[in-house]
């Protein structure tokens, strides 16, 4: 019994040994179970374009705008909105009877103050300025007769050839004669002033009723609507018998191979545009379809866009399908810069500190903080300066709180 002892012992201890072993093997293997899968994406190199993703409107360029010149009643619709049209063809007619009536009354009293102002030119009534200039000129042969008469009679007094009586009955003729000339000089006078003062009226008359012609005229004549260029006709808001308003917009038509955008850009965007950028245009209603153009001109101030502060950017857009149409909002991208081949990982292995970028690069399963310089980017990746080479692997963030020395399972790197 005493010699099977210490064998006994010796299998004991050596069960024992192994029994740690394996508990020590199980708990390096569950510790090194603990590390945390991480996704990972490779440094590769690609072309990326940094650029700014907005909301915008379409825009004729230079739209052409009919309105109601006098307020009426349409009377004929001829296009269809939507339309292409061509220069000089109809689109609509309005009813004109109204204004055709004033032009020929306004035309019959044009006639009658030119007559009034030839009148006025010639002095005044032709019958009233013969019968005046006539009994003028009678009196005046008149006095012309006394006066030599009279001059005859002092002679002849003086030669005790006539009387006395006879020179101051002459001399009353005389006076008599005289006043008369004055008193048509008078009404002559007073004639001319007359007139004077009437060809001021009728010459006032005359231009109102010649700027009355010339606005009934061009109301007569706009009231048959017609394109003024070859176009599409994207705005029809009236209809046969509708009621018009002085002003009230009746059609609009452009020219719609080019449109502009005005894309509505959000206040910390603003310091990178620059004129001549390029920009892609989207429209929710035609998925897959891409229109290009490049910025005009950049915001100079800011203003209230609902709860957004933004600047508002031109974009001159190519539409030679014509399907972008004004007034539908669209989505904008502009690509404010570009570069090629250049190193780039995804924003989420790019984590600051202070001023200063850094990644957590994945080397024999443990994090590595790195510091690198960063240039520009796009709403899902970064284009590194330097720091890395192309085919690491760094490690993204997720929701767990990564640290340099961690110790990951790497996931299926992204590509």
């Amino acid at each position: 019994m005493s010699e099977r002892a210490p064998g006994l012992r010796r299998r004991w201890v050596g069960w024992l040994i192994g029994v740690i072993v394996v508990v020590a093997l199980v708990l390096i293997l569950a510790n090194r179970d603990q590390a945390p899968d991480v996704q990972v994406a490779q440094v590769r190199r690609e072309n990326l374009s940094a650029s700014i993703a907005s909301n915008g409107k379409v825009e004729p360029i230079a739209p052409s705008i009919a309105r109601a010149q006098f307020v009426t009643f349409v009377d004929k619709v001829a296009a269809m909105e939507g339309q292409a049209v061509h220069k000089g063809e109809v689109i609509l007619v309005l009813n004109a009877d109204n204004a055709k009536a004033q032009l020929a009354n306004a035309r019959a009293e044009l006639l009658a103050a030119n007559e009034e102002l030839r009148v006025a030119h010639a002095g005044g009534p032709a019958d009233q300025l013969a019968q005046i200039n006539g009994d003028l000129r009678k009196a005046q042969i008149d006095v012309a007769n006394l006066q030599r008469t009279h001059d005859a009679l002092e002679r002849l007094v003086v030669a005790k050839a006539a009387t006395q009586d006879e020179l101051d009955q002459n001399a009353s003729k005389l006076a008599q004669a005289q006043a008369t000339v004055e008193t048509l000089e008078q009404r002559k006078a007073a004639l001319a002033e007359q007139a004077s003062v009437n060809a001021r009226s009728a010459q006032l008359t005359v231009q109102r009723d010649s700027d009355l012609i010339a606005t009934l005229r061009h109301d007569v004549n706009s009231a048959t609507v017609v394109a003024p260029l070859n176009g599409t006709l994207y705005s029809l808001p009236v209809h046969s018998g509708d009621y018009v308003q002085v002003g009230q917009v009746l059609a609009e038509m452009a020219d719609l191979h080019y449109v502009r955008v005005r894309a509505f850009v959000d206040e910390p965007d603003l310091g990178v545009l620059a004129p001549k950028q390029p920009v892609e245009i989207t429209w929710d209603a035609l998925p897959g379809r891409v229109w290009t153009g490049r910025t005009e001109t950049v915001p100079k101030e800011v203003t209230t866009l609902q709860l957004r502060s933004v600047g508002e950017v031109l974009c001159s857009v190519a539409n030679d399908n014509l399907k972008l149409i004004p007034n539908i909002n669209v989505d904008v991208k502009i690509v404010v810069s570009h570069r090629q081949n250049v190193l780039v990982i995804p924003r989420g292995a790019v984590h600051t500190d202070g001023s200063r970028h850094f990644v957590l690069v994945v080397e024999n399963n443990t994090l590595h903080r790195r510091d690198v310089e960063v240039g520009i980017a796009n709403p899902t990746e970064f284009e590194v300066v330097s720091g890395l080479k192309s085919g690491e692997i760094v490690a993204l963030s997720g929701d767990i709180a990564l640290r340099d020395g961690m110790n990951v399972h790497p996931a299926e790197v992204k590509q």
